[in-house]
């Protein structure tokens, strides 16, 4: 991933509230971004990953902090809320899309802080192929498995309106933290 604080005004710092599910604007398709280096591109940027850090998320759309452009950021680096997640970089993907690499899927149990205390068994694509824009509109493509291709799905599900309860087969495989991870294994 591209560093980008590098030409962020660090100065500009905001920790931004997180829409919860019933908010309209989450159910909303977010636009592209068109005009890439910007200083309000680079403010939404450093706003989204302020947030993510300061809620303890791995990963958070840009609807999420009520801006409906197509950016997500991600990163996972001694996170309380997942301490047997190995490491992943931190990075941002602006206008991003993936394609599966093969029909392989798998089961597991997913949360998001724009649902606190709820988690839901969720199928994903297991190996995916990510492409996307960094701040300067640079083509970013990559691969991705198992966690990290999970992260990416959900965010870029965030990008198209889309909560990953509504993607749970069985609403029997939706409920509390306490509760249903008692029932499934990450």
């Amino acid at each position: 991933m591209h560093h980008i604080f590098s030409d962020c005004n660090m100065n500009h710092m905001t920790i931004k509230k997180i829409l919860k599910m019933g908010n309209l604007a989450l159910l909303q398709k977010a636009s592209p971004i068109n005009n890439f280096n910007t200083k309000a591109l680079k403010n939404i940027i450093v706003d989204l990953l302020d947030s993510m850090h300061a809620h303890k998320g791995i990963g958070l759309s840009a609807p999420q902090i009520g801006i409906s452009k197509r950016i997500i950021a991600f990163g996972v680096k001694d996170n309380p809320r997942y301490p047997h997640i190995e490491e992943i970089e931190e990075g941002i993907l602006i206008n991003p899309t993936y394609g599966s690499i093969d029909s392989k899927m798998d089961y597991a149990l997913e949360r998001c802080l724009s649902l606190p205390g709820l988690r839901g068994r969720v199928k994903r694509y297991t190996n995916i192929k990510i492409e996307g824009y960094d701040l300067h509109g640079n083509i970013i493509s990559m691969k991705s498995d198992n966690f990290f291709a999970r992260i990416i799905q959900h965010e870029i599900d965030h990008l198209d309106g889309i909560l990953f309860p509504m993607r749970i087969e069985n609403l029997q495989d939706f409920g509390y933290d306490e509760e249903i991870t008692t029932r499934f294994t990450d």
